[in-house]
């Protein structure tokens, strides 16, 4: 029986980066020794166990056999004959095929060293091509080590798979979490550019891959493709290190402009609610957490108008807040003036421009949540009248800070 450390763990080592978690593979043993040894068993659909005092994850060494479509249709072999190199055949990438023996020394039997120091992105056989997941994996590596490239090769093979269907099996759920992933790393743009270059983003957000292409007005956005607007977007919210949710609504505020009829172009005009739609029917289809969901919606609705709230007047402004349930969930509110920076942001030449209506609305929104409307109410019995006079009192405080 030998352990190795494997994977991501041996990746980072040698990236110079920090180690998060370790992940083994033991060569030689069965589930029953693993048992005997006190290990805990927790694998599903292949042999893997808990180390009694560390809690470590540990795998027995094992094949796979494609047997259907998907990310699921594998057949596992776990024995004590599979070698450490036959398990290292079925990992995604030559990166991620590297082992350490408990003495330091490396297992590599696909060259990942060289392609660490050479920034490649890899695939280790043909069999990567039998697990559509790894083609959003890829997309997400490239978001993360951002001075690597997908080797022809690998792109080639990746295109391929969208060919043939591959990526049309993935679930709802894995496409989510690979894509939420990737946009919290620190260039997300990178992962939507490899899934457009694959041909995978046509399948899995057709929304979004419409928008290259699509002009916008160059005194507005000197970048003027609307896709790489977004692209900037979702980059300077992750520069910023914003939430996710705030980044998934970077990503989707402009969905709008790719239905804009040909003959208005470069104007968007309506945009923002043709896009409310788009944004309804991907979250549907991706299965989008409601936290990601609904900032999104309000992001896409409401950023146009934001930039209108300089000229509003007070009532006016505090019927926006109302609008965006502002008063309500403040938070959210805090939220969506960050991803409507990033959009502001996002374009060629204004990465630094001044944000004056988000200041404005943070400044209307600490007058409104400054009256005490249970006060207000106890003056008053009739519901109609508690409203006006609360929203009266909102006005005039919202008077005073302007």
């Amino acid at each position: 029986m030998q352990t190795y450390i494997v994977g991501g763990a041996v990746r980072d080592e040698l990236l110079g980066y920090a180690i998060k978690d370790k992940d083994y593979v033991v060569v030689g043993s069965t589930p029953e020794q693993m048992v005997a040894a006190g290990f805990r068993p927790v694998g599903k659909d292949f042999p893997v166990f808990l180390h009694p005092a560390t809690q470590a994850e540990y795998a027995l060494a094992r094949t796979e056999r494609k047997t259907a479509k998907g990310y699921k249709g594998f057949a596992v072999y776990a024995s004590p004959e599979v070698t450490l190199e036959q398990d290292l055949a079925r990992r995604d990438l030559t990166i991620n095929a590297i082992a350490k023996s408990e003495s330091g020394e490396l297992f590599d039997p696909f060259n990942g060293v060289a392609d660490i120091q050479s920034k490649t992105l890899r695939h280790v056989s043909d069999a990567f091509a039998e697990d559509p997941v790894r083609i959003l994996r890829i997309a997400r590596f490239s978001a993360r080590f951002t001075d690597f490239h997908v080797a022809p090769e690998t792109l080639s093979l990746m295109q391929q798979m969208v060919e043939a269907g591959e990526v049309d099996a993935l679930v709802a759920e894995r496409v989510w979490q690979e894509l939420a992933k990737g946009v919290m790393e620190s260039q997300p743009s990178r992962m939507f550019t490899v899934l457009r270059a694959c041909g995978a983003l046509n399948r899995l957000m057709p929304e979004l891959d419409r928008l290259w292409g699509v002009p916008q007005p160059p005194q507005y956005h000197p970048e003027v493709d609307t896709g790489v607007h977004v692209m900037m977007v979702v980059d300077y919210a992750a520069q910023q290190n914003f939430t996710l949710p705030v980044r998934f609504a970077a990503l989707m505020h402009d969905l709008g402009k790719g239905t804009t009829p040909k003959e208005i172009l470069p104007r968007h005009i309506g945009h923002e609610e043709r896009g409310v739609h788009l944004v309804k029917d991907l979250c549907k289809r991706l299965r989008v957490p409601n936290d990601c969901k609904e900032l999104a919606l309000i992001v896409t609705k409401f950023h146009g108008k934001l930039y209108q709230s300089l000229d509003m007047r007070p009532s006016t402004l505090l019927e926006f807040l109302t609008q965006l349930d502002a008063i309500r969930q403040p938070a959210r509110f805090k939220e969506f003036l960050l991803a409507c920076e990033a959009d502001s942001r996002g374009r060629t030449g204004f990465e630094q421009c001044p944000t004056p209506a988000a200041d404005l609305m943070l400044k209307v929104l600490d007058a409104a949540l400054s009256v005490d409307a249970g006060a207000v109410a106890s003056a008053h019995t009739e519901v109609e009248k508690i409203k006006a006079a609360i929203f009266e009192a909102r006005v005039s405080a919202i008077k005073r800070v302007l």
